[in-house]
């Protein structure tokens, strides 16, 4: 959660802040709040918890469960829909990791 002297405002083009309660977030994903325990208890999101321990989630968050969401409407069990969505993430990060490496070397010449 913020400190306590951030500007909540500042927060909201975060991707990472915990900006949505169960209830909105179901909303906007147009399914349940039980949806959103299972992909929580499949490992796919972790929300963080309020004071009162209410569960609070971020757009990051929200865009991986609506993945698993598409592919739970295609047939596809919760816990493979998430595991599906956590690999199709590594392999984001494994091509940007690839595509920044290739520039740095792309940048440096053949001057050895």
């Amino acid at each position: 959660m913020p400190a306590d002297n951030a500007p909540v405002a500042g927060n909201l083009d975060d991707d990472d802040y915990p900006a949505y309660t169960m209830g909105r977030a179901a909303d906007v994903l147009g399914t349940t709040p039980a949806f959103l325990r299972a992909v929580g208890e499949a490992g796919l999101i972790t929300p963080l918890r309020s004071v009162g321990g209410h569960r609070r989630y971020s757009r990051r968050q929200l865009r991986a469960a609506a993945r698993a969401r598409e592919l739970v409407g295609q047939g596809t069990p919760v816990d493979a829909a998430c595991r599906i969505v956590s690999l199709e993430d590594q392999l984001d990060d494994a091509l940007r990791l690839n595509r920044d490496m290739h520039q740095k070397l792309d940048g440096r010449g053949t001057n050895t």
